[in-house]
């Protein structure tokens, strides 16, 4: 058994430069964890800000256009109204599995598809 007084400077110096690696790993993945859970208010944000103009300018241009009877084509206004209320849904379901890839855990589910491709190509290569 070895003592401190023993131990060789090199290894004493190994087990530093590992701790700090491990401090330094966690440091990288929480750091690369609150910036994407950064970007994912960000992008929430800038949902709710969008679709709030396209609401109200979808109610404006309408109004206009029902005023005005600027193109006297009902469809036309139903046309608008599917491409703001489709925006919406679209982009919220992008939003929702933005947030599911942010807060949830699907790492496990990827990494176990990412293992089967690569042994699926490993076989086809050894074919």
């Amino acid at each position: 058994m070895k003592n401190i007084d023993n131990m060789d400077i090199n290894q004493l110096n190994n087990n530093h430069v590992n701790e700090d690696y491990n401090r330094l790993s966690k440091y990288e993945r929480a750091k690369t964890k609150v910036e994407s859970i950064k970007r994912f208010y960000n992008h929430t944000l800038v949902f709710l800000i969008i679709n709030i103009i396209l609401y109200f300018l979808r109610h404006k241009f309408v109004f206009i256009l029902v005023n005005e009877n600027a193109l006297g084509n009902p469809e036309f206004l139903d046309w608008i109204n599917w491409n703001v209320y489709g925006t919406t849904i679209v982009w919220g379901l992008i939003l929702v599995v933005h947030g599911i890839i942010v807060f949830g855990n699907i790492s496990w589910y990827m990494k176990k598809w990412e293992e089967r491709e690569i042994q699926k190509y490993i076989n086809s290569y050894n074919d």
